[in-house]
């Protein structure tokens, strides 16, 4: 796509809570998740600002390592597209075995990219279009998205349950589940500062049984496979009244019922974040 008067393609994810026996306290601090949702939007920015921006763009260097399973890396670019509950991703590298990323949601169906030279999708590709609610709930990105669902708390079915405090990353940060009104294979917890209530990771996990061996002893042996995608968002600057994070670590992991494992790692610091630019509709299909 070519840009146009109205913005084109940019190389560079809102929930209704049943509150109804979902109002948990987290720790000892006595905050339940009515307070938690409130203070969240707060360090976004104010009501106003939040509605004022119908889109947003954000055009980022990205770098992409293997950290486990094999090596290589690679540096590129990134960006994510946004409006309303639209959502574009890319990240595009210099390679011809992996080209990158390619997703997007158009408001009612999900697309995912070829990424290699084969024709084929990456893994972590696979996982987005398998575990599609992390597009179509507009979990992906966090509060990066204008599709991020605390935003709004209509239309979504979904239920916020608030865990309390765990220690992540060796932090205490307070933990949200979150369980979409669609049936999902994915378990999805959300992590908040509790500090500034800013969002600051999401895990998505699932693992899935496998019995079918050459042999009854082969499949005995056998693992379930277990998929795991983090997302991590820090460095967080105010942009149009906005507060946003402006360091994006995504790290999905890929664990086989023959006990191999791949991680793999995409970092993005962004460059440059717009508002209510005016975006073609065409950003949010792939062709």
């Amino acid at each position: 796509m070519r840009p146009r008067r109205r913005l084109g393609l940019v190389l560079p994810v809102v929930v209704w809570i049943n509150l109804c026996g979902q109002v948990s306290r987290a720790g000892d601090s006595g905050v339940q998740i009515k307070d938690l949702l409130s203070r969240h939007l707060d360090s976004i920015g104010s009501l106003e600002a939040r509605t004022a921006a119908k889109d947003r763009v954000v055009q980022a260097g990205a770098s992409y390592r293997i950290l486990v399973g094999g090596s290589g890396k690679a540096d590129g670019r990134g960006g994510f597209v946004s409006e309303g509950r639209k959502i574009r991703f890319m990240a595009k590298l210099p390679l011809v075995d992996y080209r990158g990323e390619n997703f997007a949601f158009n408001g009612n169906s999900i697309a995912v990219a070829f990424a290699n030279a084969n024709q084929t999708r990456s893994a972590f590709g696979t996982f987005v279009l398998t575990q599609d609610v992390i597009l179509r709930d507009g979990l992906f990105g966090g509060a990066l998205s204008t599709s991020w669902p605390l935003l709004n708390l209509d239309g979504r079915n979904a239920k916020l349950i608030l865990d309390g405090t765990r220690k992540v990353d060796g932090r205490q940060l307070y933990q949200v589940h979150y369980e979409p009104g669609k049936i999902s294979e994915a378990k999805i917890l959300l992590y908040f500062d509790p500090e500034n209530f800013r969002h600051v990771k999401t895990i998505y996990s699932t693992s899935v049984g496998n019995n079918v061996g050459s042999t009854i002893l082969d499949s005995s042996k056998l693992q379930a496979e277990r998929s795991t995608l983090e997302e991590r968002f820090s460095d967080f600057k105010t942009v149009d009244g906005l507060t946003l994070p402006t360091h994006w670590n995504i790290q999905f992991t890929l664990e086989l019922p023959n006990g191999a494992t791949t991680v793999t790692e995409w970092d993005f610091k962004d460059e440059q974040i717009k508002h209510n630019v005016g975006l073609d509709p065409r950003n949010f299909e792939l062709k």
